[in-house]
């Protein structure tokens, strides 16, 4: 089976739905962006401010501690007011129901990450957004996660075709670490000067993070 180059959808969809005759539409389609963080959220929103009027939905309650949730939503709100974004760019907070999260991990605890268990993170995270998107009468739906090397896009644009069929709203295919995409999000960020965490988001991933950079600091 070829590989799918989930870049190329999103660039042909952007064509389709965002262009007429080479030019930007005047009235953009509406864009629910699901981000993690404002680092990962960075490069993504430079490019979709362009052609879509975006709302970014930060909704993640895998997040441990709560004192890094908030870490990571106030620096979200402030890279969306600072950035010079191609058009306006909303942000909406969704509910910080960690008991979500550890109801869907329960037996997956010592999966490593990049496992089933953050599939079923991401497969949470998405429905919750397609479900705001259905909601809010947004025209399509996406997520930040496909710009970090260490998610799995595949897995992601999956996910996110199954739930555009449930649910009725246009999935965005995306592939954001594609042309340089994280190493452009990086120096974002260090130009804004972001926080950026050393661990993906959830009290497992923190966990084997910090046996890694133990173990690391053990042996030098």
């Amino acid at each position: 089976m070829n590989k799918v180059n989930y870049q190329l959808v999103m660039e042909n969809i952007i064509k389709e739905n965002c262009l007429e005759k080479g030019q930007i539409k005047e009235k953009l389609p509406t864009l629910l962006l699901h981000s993690c963080c404002a680092p990962c959220s960075s490069y993504c929103l430079a490019v979709l401010s362009q052609y879509f009027n975006v709302t970014v939905y930060y909704y993640n309650p895998n997040i441990y501690p709560p004192e890094e949730y908030e870490m990571r939503a106030k620096e979200q709100q402030r890279f969306i007011n600072e950035y010079p974004m191609a058009s306006e760019v909303r942000f909406v907070e969704g509910p910080y129901d960690t008991e979500s999260f550890y109801n869907m991990a329960k037996g997956l605890e010592k999966v490593p990450e990049g496992g089933e268990r953050c599939f079923k993170c991401y497969e949470l995270r998405l429905r919750e957004s397609a479900k705001y998107a259905l909601d809010n009468g947004f025209d399509f739906f996406t997520t930040t996660l496909s710009i970090s090397p260490l998610k799995n896009a595949k897995k992601l644009n999956e996910i996110g075709k199954q739930l555009e069929e449930e649910f009725g709203v246009k999935y965005l295919y995306s592939d954001f670490k594609k042309k340089e995409g994280y190493k452009k999000s990086t120096e974002i960020s260090n130009e804004y000067g972001m926080y950026r965490q050393y661990y993906c988001g959830c009290v497992y991933s923190k966990k084997q993070r910090d046996d890694e950079i133990a173990q690391k600091n053990a042996t030098e």
